[in-house]
Parts: C-alpha cells; structure tokens; sequence
C-alpha cells in the first residue's frame, strides 16, 4: 500500500498514472475540493466518487484558489497539508493540486470517465457538466446530504471557548 505522499503527484505526474490505468483496462473518476478541515462529509463524498469507478483521483484547490473562493482567513491548512490529509483516505488513489478557481483544466488535461459532484449538486447544476460531455464523460452526484460543511464547523470552534467562558 502506498503512503499519502506517494498519491499525491503534479497534474503531469496523475496524467500518466491515469494514462497507465486507462491502459490497464481501468476506469477513472475525479472529485474535487478545497478540502480545507477534512470531515465526515468529505469522507463520504470520497466513498462514493471511488464507488463510481476503478480509479479515484482527487483535485485539492491551491491555496490562491481557496482564498478567492471562499474569502480571507482561508484556507486554515496549505495545499500540501490538504493534500496529504486528503491522500491518507482510502478511497483516494491520486492527489493533484490545482490552481485555477475551477475544475475545467484538470478535466481537460485527465478526461475522467466519471466527474463526481457533491449532493448540494444536481447533474444540472455542476458547473463543469459540458466540459465533461465534451469528451464523452459523465457526471455523478455522490456522498450523503450535505448536513456537514467546514463553515459551520469553524463557526462551531470559534464559539467554543465563549461558551466555556460562560459556564
């Protein structure tokens, strides 16, 4: 079994263990995310974006990348400690950090068979959907309802130590 930090490789890197793969007779999926404080919800996203094929690769938005989507004070973790944390799930063959604010080019450069979406998505709302049909994927909506998310968790963590204060 690999480590997490052998999984984790540059787009040129993925490309060709996807490459090797495909060759194999495997099939290829790709779920992405800032991952920023991994939980539950992201493990079971993983879990089912793996589910959809033989090959789960994970793109982790850079650190630029996650401040201009999810504003300042993100992330809380850089990219290369995300993406280890990432790479230590089992259902996660391949890691590859992307900068740009959307999954678009790392579509274009993989061509997954399968593009997996979080459940606060619907085939008709993911935002690559065309990209993905341009090549003759397919899109899949994966995981369990999103009852988790990192913002709530952070709101819960800095309400923790007021609360203590308070007893």
């Amino acid at each position: 079994m690999r480590t997490a930090r052998e999984k984790i490789g540059t787009l040129d890197e993925v490309k060709a263990r996807v490459d090797e793969a495909r060759r194999a007779g495997r099939t290829v999926a790709l779920a992405n995310g800032c991952f920023d404080v991994l939980h539950v919800g992201h493990v079971r996203y993983l879990a089912g974006a793996r589910a959809e094929a033989d090959v789960l690769v994970v793109g982790v938005n850079g650190d630029e990348s996650v401040r201009r989507l999810k504003g300042e004070g993100r992330p809380l973790l850089p990219e290369d400690d995300r993406a280890v944390l990432v790479a230590a799930v089992r259902s996660v063959d391949h890691v590859v950090v992307f900068r740009e604010d959307d999954v678009g080019a790392l579509l274009l450069a993989l061509r997954p068979d399968v593009h997996c979406k979080g459940t606060d998505y619907t085939p008709e709302t993911v935002p690559e959907r065309d990209v993905v049909r341009s090549y003759g994927g397919r899109v899949a909506i994966v995981g369990d309802p999103k009852d988790h998310d990192t913002r709530r968790i952070l709101e819960k963590v800095r309400a923790a130590p007021s609360r203590a204060r308070g007893r």
